[in-house]
């Protein structure tokens, strides 16, 4: 993705390379030549550093990018076990709905090794976001002769994520137990990294650290050899990252032997985040109309769809190791949802139909922390009981039961993050 257009300098003011570029130099404190009318030199941004989340309330917001998070993490916290267990009503009710709920299912499923489905595409969705959330929080919050502090605060925050990530995996007193790489490590790893790059680095160097990334991953993948494999072996427990894991990861791997957010996949995850961060910067772009940017997002998105395709032919779509083709289909999927919610909720702004998603998007990562210790859905049984769930599967259909119980723990989910909103009440990593 690139915000560089030949030619875009008109009588509107400086093109989109000057006004992106400015952005950088304030922030990695490089001098530049003034131009007239710029309005990245009027004056001085008050500081305020945003968490993980950035959501500070004070500041302008963009609803799209909130939204998204929300949606996102909407199918986290107990909309995904709702669509399953609405499949499995579906099942044995006659041809037509029996193939819809087969389908249904299977997109709620994680692709065994290779291929992509609706579930493969939650995880990058989020990292992605967080990208775009890192141009927001950062840009207008740094000021020059405070970009020290800015890394003592990226990283202060990165090391408590990383550490509510342990916490969450599981502590025990045994070493082997404790897993060490899981979805918030490698959410607070993927924002740690990215934010380091989008503080040192000008428009070039980021286009060039995400072309390095993947290819580098790439490379590595397919000629360094692996003992007793052999080189560019993607199969499953033979190839390299698989390999590495076993070999240097300690603690508890998620499939035993190694990882799906293990040591060398995190690095083609932080070009997941980078691809967000090139999308944060065209949603900043004020020379651009907000139907213009919708068209960059949507057509810089099924390009980068079609190059993971072709890219696939020879690196397969696997999410289990992160593959570049997986990132650049995951981030061109991700570019078009935020192209669509943007036109939708910025452009033509109707926001009602997004409460929800705002609201949960607001609180992420408390809920996600919530689900992942208590759960919405055990929470949610305790409160209509187990004989009610039964009751309703031996008199309506399989399902039901537990489709009640998760429809119950999403709205208690949806409450809660609705009360935290209204209330401004937000965990700040």
């Amino acid at each position: 993705m690139t915000l560089i257009q030949r030619g875009a300098a008109t009588n509107r003011g400086p093109s989109i390379k000057h006004r992106v570029q400015a952005r950088f130099d304030a922030v990695a404190r490089r001098p530049r030549t003034r131009q007239p009318d710029d309005p990245a030199i009027r004056g001085r941004v008050r500081p305020h550093f945003g968490a993980v989340e950035a959501l500070p309330l004070a500041t302008r917001r963009v609803a799209s990018v909130d939204a998204l998070r929300g949606f996102t993490m909407f199918w986290i916290i107990g909309a995904d076990g709702a669509t399953k267990a609405l499949a499995e009503m579906l099942s044995g009710k006659g041809t037509i709905l029996s193939t819809a709920g087969k389908i249904i299912g299977e997109q709620f499923e994680h692709a065994e090794w290779e291929g992509l489905r609706f579930y493969d595409l939650i995880f990058p969705l989020f990292i992605f976001v967080t990208g775009v959330a890192i141009v927001f929080s950062l840009t207008r919050l740094v000021e020059p002769e405070s970009k020290s502090t800015a890394h003592w605060r990226v990283l202060r925050r990165s090391l408590l994520l990383f550490a509510l990530g342990v916490v969450y995996g599981g502590v025990s007193e045994s070493w082997s137990d404790i897993r060490l790489l899981g979805v918030l490590n490698r959410i607070a790893l993927c924002y740690l990294f990215t934010s380091l790059l989008f503080l040192n680095l000008r428009l070039p160097g980021l286009i060039v650290a995400i072309v390095a990334i993947l290819a580098g991953y790439w490379a590595l993948m397919t000629f360094v050899p692996v003992s007793g494999i052999g080189v560019g072996s993607y199969a499953k427990d033979a190839n390299l990252a698989n390999w590495i894991d076993a070999q240097y990861l300690p603690g508890r791997k998620w499939n035993g032997a190694w990882d799906p957010e293990g040591l060398l996949s995190t690095l083609p995850a932080i070009g997941t985040c980078l691809l967000g961060v090139f999308a944060g910067l065209l949603l900043k772009e004020p020379s651009l109309q907000p139907h213009q940017k919708t068209l960059w997002l949507i057509g810089t998105g099924a390009a980068m769809i079609a190059l993971g395709v072709l890219w696939g032919l020879q690196f397969p779509i696997v999410k289990n190791i992160w593959t570049s083709s997986y990132v650049l289909v995951c981030g061109g999927l991700s570019a078009l949802l935020l192209g669509v919610f943007h036109q939708v909720i910025d452009a033509w702004e109707r926001r009602s139909w997004a409460t929800i998603f705002i609201w949960v998007g607001a609180s992420a990562i408390t809920l996600y922390l919530i689900n992942g210790i208590v759960g919405f859905k055990p929470l949610a049984t305790q409160l209509i009981g187990g004989d009610v769930g039964s009751f309703v599967d031996s008199n309506l259909t399989p399902g039901a039961g537990s489709f009640l119980a998760h429809a119950v723990g999403l709205l208690l989910a949806v409450a809660l993050a609705g009360f935290l909103y209204r209330r401004k009440i937000f965990l700040r990593v």
